[in-house]
């Protein structure tokens, strides 16, 4: 059976692809409105005829499955709902107690102001009993004070400065032999 092309009857524009069948069933309708006032608002009365009707209020779910009532007497007595709202209100403010427990007062106090600023306490700079110069003078460490007990250094040339510089060890014997003063091995 042969089908017919798709601009045969078709006023209102192209349509799909053998969907002409569907076209031709609508020309009956469509003869009042142009292409765009079909494309805009849809065909008018292919659903209802009616074109005034008001659309339902109440879904299909709704109108079947009413959800129950209630018996309209009291189940419980006066006494039951009023030593419940009580036990209820006992156990809430017990909970609550026990989460918000009252912070403790805070100290805002640093570790400075803890530790080294006592009540009374005088700061004195003690008098200096020797000039010192910061520039030149060697520094006072824990390896400066014990320099003659560390082990696997080389012997020190000089004990005001016991760090500095020294080539003794890369130095030939034959050159070392030569020195007027040899280096006490402590």
């Amino acid at each position: 059976m042969a089908e017919k092309p798709a601009a045969v009857g078709n006023k209102v524009g192209k349509c799909m692809l053998h969907n002409w069948v569907e076209e031709r069933a609508m020309e009956d309708v469509d003869t009042q409105e142009t292409r765009i006032q079909i494309q805009k608002h849809g065909h008018k009365g292919i659903i209802t005829m009616d074109q005034e009707s008001q659309m339902e209020s109440v879904t299909t779910l709704r109108a079947n499955f009413i959800p129950p009532k209630g018996p309209g007497v009291r189940l419980r007595g006066i006494r039951g709902e009023l030593l419940e709202k009580h036990n209820a209100q006992r156990i809430r403010e017990k909970v609550n107690a026990e989460r918000n427990k009252p912070s403790p007062k805070t100290d805002f106090c640093s570790t400075t102001q803890r530790d080294f600023c006592v009540q009374g306490f005088v700061p004195l700079t003690p008098e200096t009993t020797q000039v010192h110069d910061y520039k030149s003078d060697q520094a006072i460490t824990f390896w400066s004070e014990n320099c003659q007990r560390i082990q696997g250094a080389t012997a020190v040339p000089s004990v005001k400065a016991p760090f500095r510089k020294s080539a003794l060890f890369s130095t030939p014997i034959s050159q070392r032999l030569d020195e007027m003063e040899l280096p006490s091995d402590n």
